[in-house]
């Protein structure tokens, strides 16, 4: 049985073109929950921002520079057609600004990671962000926020250590991180290393790490069991690796033999918090889930309140394996996770970006990633359809429809006819059968189902029969 109270979620899988006004009405007997406050002690947003001004001001002026003497973005110029900065480019930098060319590579990856410096493919031009520096202060903190999570990116971790391992302490830094929030204080290392222990011991749990192969067979008594070795000799350099790359981005302050959040980093610690705060109490209540489970569950929410648990279930993860989560439920058979894993992904922002141009070539996700490619490009979502070329646009409409057939009703199946690009249906059905997706039979009979047009209904359901023997 469906429900009776319109939803609008569902039609939002194809954004250039929205099929149905969404619905005024609100429910609003759900109480809502008060705005929380930060901690006490917390600066304003204002200070705040002044503070990440200050932090991230070379990082602001290499951008700059960039911005004026290579136009950034205008004229076609680029570093170096990826993004960095050539051997050149720094020492003319430098020779301007007074800085050293290893000084400003620093500042152009700190502007890179802070979204001051946007990289397309392999042009770079000037963020947003860069744009509304001076004058708002929203766009600073959001630049600083990006700089934080991107924090293992901000320091090469230290050699000799299995990328496994590395990513383990990548995954436990956030209930680290919050133990320092709630300590409110200097907390010593040995403590966060003990912690970071105990959780990168639940991660390995989690996966079950158990020995393989034949285990032996005590032959006498046992002897007393040998005390566990420590660990600290793996994890200490992680751990070291880590807090300096926290104080780098000016998260924290580390030194003698303990660390302190700084004002900013328990600010956003205690933001990120609330979010996964909010999901917890939320109907959904999904942060737990893994991203198909999730998308399942915000199938049914409302375009704001699915970005919101969106938000709150990347704030519980690393952003570089939440985002391969929600591609990896991009790929299957649901179109409507399709769709969803995709909104999700605009949350994310441009972190996502180089993930995303890499499926662009997988011919189930390519519209999908032009269109999210093209949005964070700055093309305005109601012009970014324009991206895709005639095939590209009716295999999504199809997967589109596949998704209205699967979750959606029939007046809504009859409605998505006029998203199509072609003018006429007969255009429609010769591009639909000719584009190859296979869900197509599905959807033509649907769409004849629904239809109450008998003649249109009989020329779609020929359409599927066609498909369906190989005809034409």
């Amino acid at each position: 049985m469906t429900s009776r109270i319109p939803r609008d979620s569902r039609l939002r899988l194809v954004r250039p073109r929205p099929l149905a006004a969404a619905p005024t009405a609100v429910n609003q007997r759900r109480p809502r929950r008060p705005a929380p406050r930060p901690p006490e002690g917390t600066p304003a947003p204002a200070e705040l921002a002044r503070m990440a001004r200050s932090g991230l001001a070379p990082a602001a002026r290499v951008a700059h520079w960039a911005d004026a003497a290579l136009r950034l973005g205008r004229d076609g110029a680029n570093p170096d057609g990826k993004g960095t900065l050539s051997g050149e480019t720094a020492e003319r930098a430098a020779a301007d600004l007074g800085l050293t060319a290893a000084q400003v590579r620093a500042d152009w990856d700190t502007a890179r990671l802070a979204g001051l410096v946007e990289v397309h493919g392999g042009t770079a031009r000037p963020g947003w962000r860069l744009r509304a520096w001076d004058r708002d202060d929203s766009a600073v903190l959001r630049g600083w926020v990006a700089l934080f999570d991107a924090w293992s990116l901000a320091r090469p971790e230290p050699a000799g250590h299995e990328a496994a391992a590395v990513a383990e302490v990548v995954s436990a830094m956030p209930q680290v991180l919050s133990f320092l929030q709630l300590s409110a204080g200097p907390v010593p290392v040995e403590q966060l290393l003990d912690l970071l222990e105990q959780r990168v011991t639940e991660l390995r749990t989690e996966r079950c790490e158990i020995p393989y192969g034949p285990q032996p067979v005590p032959v006498a008594a046992p002897s007393p069991p040998a005390p566990p070795e420590p660990t600290d000799a793996p994890l200490s350099p992680l751990l070291d690796w880590a807090l300096r790359a926290l104080a780098s981005v000016g998260a924290l302050t580390y030194g003698d033999g303990q660390a302190t959040l700084t004002p900013l980093g328990n600010w956003a610690v205690w933001v990120k918090l609330e979010q996964i705060c909010v999901a917890a109490q939320s109907p959904a209540g999904n942060i737990e889930q893994a991203a198909e489970d999730m998308l399942r569950g915000c199938a049914q929410l409302r375009p704001n309140a699915a970005r919101a648990e969106y938000r709150a279930w990347l704030a519980a993860r690393p952003v570089g394996s939440a985002v391969t989560e929600l591609l990896g439920a991009a790929r299957g058979e649901d179109a409507l996770l399709r769709g969803l894993a995709f909104e999700a992904l605009r949350v994310v922002g441009a972190p996502a970006e180089p993930d995303v141009r890499s499926v662009a070539d997988e011919p189930t996700l390519r519209p999908y990633a032009l269109l999210w490619l093209a949005e964070h490009d700055g093309i305005d979502p109601e012009d970014a359809h324009e991206v895709l070329t005639r095939e590209e646009a009716t295999w999504l409409w199809v997967d589109t429809a596949a998704a209205v057939a699967d979750h959606g009703e029939a007046p809504m199946l009859v409605r998505h006819l006029e998203s199509a690009v072609q003018p006429t249906v007969p255009m429609l059905l010769d591009e639909v059968r000719a584009v190859g997706h296979p869900r197509t039979v599905q959807v033509l009979v649907a769409l004849a189902a629904a239809h109450p047009d008998p003649a249109l209904a009989k020329a779609v359901r020929r359409a599927a029969f066609q498909v369906h023997t190989g005809g034409s």
